[in-house]
């Protein structure tokens, strides 16, 4: 089976671009909008609209490969590759790449992937959104020559012995943390509800106080209007390094803070990501490590996630090596090819690390529906329901398509 053409076409997400280090810097919001002048490069304004580029790869047969090349809501933060644009990458990826697609022959998605992922152009690997989706697009082609899913590709060519089954889903609020709690509630998703922590002023508050009433509000909701008390999520809160802010990176006072906020979220387990970022990746790395270490010894039953500068899977190994954090987000456009988010969850999962299949708001349905395929066979701990920030598209997309890939297996074994 070859490919004989390759269609691009530029795609928007689901989300958008956003400035972290200007919304961290109390940029201004204005409705939907934020005011001020963006500070990464690249950026015409603090929030732009997301973009993608979709890749069909169309086979010998008449069938279609898609993959979609999408980087994530912060991009050019925190270590991470610049602003991915369309109409700047596809006449890159019609020059350099299109001639070495077309007329191959399909074999393995391992073999493919790594080769396309490590591609480089004038001594460079491409951005990681490109590599992102066409190994995506690999992928599909794969699955749709053998006439299985995605999921079954990457069980059987990565050996894994574990039965493709349901994991859990992680939704996230956006910025109405609010009433988007209230469609989690009523859809009873696993866990919830990120909550979007990346501002002091309005969201977590110059001593902490308004992320702990946000907790507290949090698991009086839950109990208030959950239809059983079977339903008990997990509470994940994404806090983008403020807290190391507001407490000068004060360990002592962090470890403190984190203590109180779980005892405000219990009996519901507590999961907070990012809560120090030193601003490079070997300090941010041991100051995550040293909080986990306190946060175990004192049996506060608090879980750190890692998320920035923990981006490729150099990273993941790095941070999981050191146990910086009781669950890795591998936060999936940023490891460029998928073959490596089949590796990263592989690698956490050996070393009793939590793995959270992450993203980002901002991709598409297609890179959504394909990492869940790679969640689904490697068992992450967590997946994450995307894109958007809506709640319910993010969450159809993923847990339908868990549902299908489910169905189909089961139906065939029977």
């Amino acid at each position: 089976m070859k490919i004989t053409r390759v269609l691009l076409t530029k795609s928007y997400t689901g989300f958008y671009f956003d400035d972290q280090k200007a919304i961290k810097h109390n940029a201004q919001k204005d409705g939907f909008l934020y005011l001020g002048n963006p500070e990464i490069e690249g950026f015409k304004g603090i929030r732009v609209p997301g973009e993608a580029i979709s890749i069909q790869l169309v086979l010998e047969d008449g069938s279609v490969a898609l993959g979609d090349c999408a980087s994530v809501q912060y991009s050019g933060a925190g270590g991470r590759d610049p602003l991915f644009l369309a109409d700047d990458f596809i006449p890159l990826i019609e020059r350099e790449i299109v001639p070495k697609l077309q007329g191959i022959d399909v074999t393995t998605f391992r073999d493919m992937a790594e080769t396309f992922d490590n591609l480089k152009i004038n001594g460079k690997k491409t951005h990681t959104a490109i590599r992102y989706g066409l190994t995506q697009a690999l992928l599909h082609a794969v699955a749709l020559k053998r006439h299985m899913t995605m999921a079954e590709v990457i069980k059987d060519e990565y050996g894994l012995s574990d039965p493709i089954t349901r994991i859990p889903i992680f939704s996230q609020t956006g910025d109405d943390r609010y009433d988007n709690v209230d469609k989690m509630i009523l859809k009873e998703v696993d866990v919830l509800p990120h909550a979007l922590i990346n501002n002091i002023e309005d969201k977590l508050g110059h001593r902490g106080e308004l992320l702990l009433s946000y907790i507290l509000w949090l698991k009086e909701r839950i109990v208030s209007h959950r239809a059983s008390t079977d339903y008990v999520p997990i509470m994940h809160v994404d806090v983008y390094g403020t807290i190391g802010i507001i407490f000068d990176n004060d360990i002592d006072r962090i470890v403190r803070y984190i203590k109180e906020l779980g005892e405000a979220a219990a009996p519901f387990p507590l999961r907070l990501e990012g809560p120090i970022d030193t601003g490079d990746r070997k300090g941010t790395m041991e100051a995550l490590k040293e909080i986990t270490r306190r946060l175990d010894e004192s049996h506060i039953p608090v879980e750190i996630v890692a998320d920035e500068w923990c981006n490729n899977l150099d990273d993941i190994r790095y941070f999981a090596d050191n146990r910086a954090g009781h669950v890795i987000q591998i936060k999936t456009p940023d490891l460029g090819g998928i073959n490596n988010i089949c590796e990263a969850i592989i690698y956490c999962k050996n070393k009793n690390i939590g793995a959270y299949s992450g993203g980002t708001c901002n991709e598409t349905n297609i890179s959504a529906q394909t990492t869940t395929h790679i969640a689904m066979a490697c068992q992450a701990d967590v997946c994450l329901a995307k894109p958007g920030m809506d709640v319910d598209s993010g969450y159809m997309i993923v847990k339908n398509e868990m549902e299908r890939v489910i169905a189909l297996i089961r139906s065939r074994n029977e």
